[in-house]
């Protein structure tokens, strides 16, 4: 699958109603062995800015747990792989910021610090879609992640 092809399938992801975090890591799981389903599990919890409470963009801890599978610590004293891992976090988030100007999902959202914070994500509808800027951070992410991988020769 090109890098277009999986960008694509992040959007179409996100526009049959997975969270925005889900989306941009079945677009890529495959890579790392992970069947959709495995994946729709291990990123069900970063949508909505993690867990519908709009800190950090859940298309963008899509992109950083993707990282994780692809440089990470495996034994606890490993602090070379942790620093990787790390440095490769830093370098996707700057990126990121660099096009949306925040990792902040309230903020890409425009909304007030002081809009409360319910569990209830909302009916996907076309006034949904229209409002958000979620395709537009799911199609950065799953382009920076792809990118990353095409620099170092992985598709």
């Amino acid at each position: 699958m090109t890098k277009e092809e999986r960008i694509a399938k992040a959007v179409a992801l996100f526009k049959e109603g997975y969270n925005c975090s889900q989306s941009v890591v079945v677009a890529y799981a495959d890579l790392y062995g992970f069947t959709r389903e495995q994946a729709l599990h291990m990123s069900a919890s970063f949508g909505g800015g993690i867990g519908r409470m709009r800190e950090t963009c859940g298309a963008a801890c899509g992109m950083f747990l993707l990282a994780g599978l692809e440089k990470c610590a495996i034994e606890g004293k490993d602090r070379e792989g942790k620093a990787a891992n790390y440095a490769l976090v830093q370098q996707l988030a700057e990126q990121f910021k660099a096009e949306t100007g925040t990792l902040r999902c309230r903020d890409l959202l425009g909304l007030s610090s002081k809009t409360p914070v319910v569990s209830t994500p909302e009916e996907r509808t076309p006034q949904y879609y229209a409002k958000r800027p979620c395709v537009k951070m799911i199609e950065l992410a799953a382009t920076i992640w792809g990118n990353y991988l095409e620099n170092e020769k992985k598709l």
